[in-house]
């Protein structure tokens, strides 16, 4: 996945969860953040961030924050990127789902099924599957963690994808991890332990739980290596 039209600024401010106010070749902008999580660890006032700028009319900001530099590592903070390259990586054939056999006939995104919208449905000639995608931005010390807020609505997503699974669907949950060189992916008990206990209960009920880290540049981001899943720290 690429950007186009990206410039480097500083970041200044966040004033509330949607608006990132920055400083772009000496002029104060504002610019659209479309993570909404916290964020806290990356948005450090005077850190280097990359700003996209779009010129569709009706928009109330020109920018749109999408990645942050921390301590050397590029961070990619769209919140729309982990399904645009999931989506590109399957379509080109890059990564290949364990247990779902390809070529992949049917890719369909925003799918229901019982009371969730599961990010993407998935075919071939003989097994349907549900795919959820999470983004993750958190890191610490190369461990990186999801979430960074508390989120009963991903507990209901993983609760949803257990049905499914039990339904005789396969499950997927994926968490796309927007930086590379990290050491193992955790669920965040400390901000929100129901999300970790979710995640043991969706493992034992046939969920397959995958991550993957990035190649991220100031005006790309691809899918690419697989990162360990430790939902345990001992």
């Amino acid at each position: 996945m690429q950007y186009d039209h990206v410039k480097k600024a500083i970041f200044r401010l966040r004033p509330n969860r949607f608006i990132a106010q920055c400083e772009l070749e000496g002029k104060q902008v504002e610019a659209h953040v479309r993570n909404t999580g916290r964020c806290r660890e990356l948005l450090i006032p005077g850190c280097t961030v990359y700003l996209l700028e779009d010129f569709r009319p009706g928009r109330k900001t020109q920018y749109t924050l999408i990645s942050v530099e921390k301590s050397g590592r590029m961070v990619n903070i769209d919140s729309l990127a982990p399904n645009k390259i999931f989506r590109e990586a399957m379509m080109e054939g890059d990564i290949q789902l364990p247990g779902f056999e390809v070529p992949c006939t049917v890719l369909k995104p925003e799918t229901r099924f019982g009371d969730s919208r599961f990010d993407f449905y998935m075919e071939n000639s003989s097994q349907k599957a549900f795919v959820e995608v999470k983004g993750v931005t958190l890191e610490d010390d190369g461990v990186v963690l999801f979430p960074d807020a508390p989120t009963e609505r991903g507990v209901k997503h993983i609760r949803e994808l257990c049905r499914a699974a039990e339904e005789g669907y396969l499950a997927y949950l994926i968490f796309v991890v927007q930086m590379k060189n990290v050491r193992y992916f955790t669920p965040n008990r400390q901000t929100h332990s129901a999300f970790g206990e979710a995640l043991e209960a969706a493992r034992k009920s046939g969920v397959t739980l995958l991550a993957f880290d990035c190649h991220v540049t100031a005006n790309e981001i691809w899918l690419n290596e697989p990162v360990e899943i430790v939902l345990t720290v001992q």
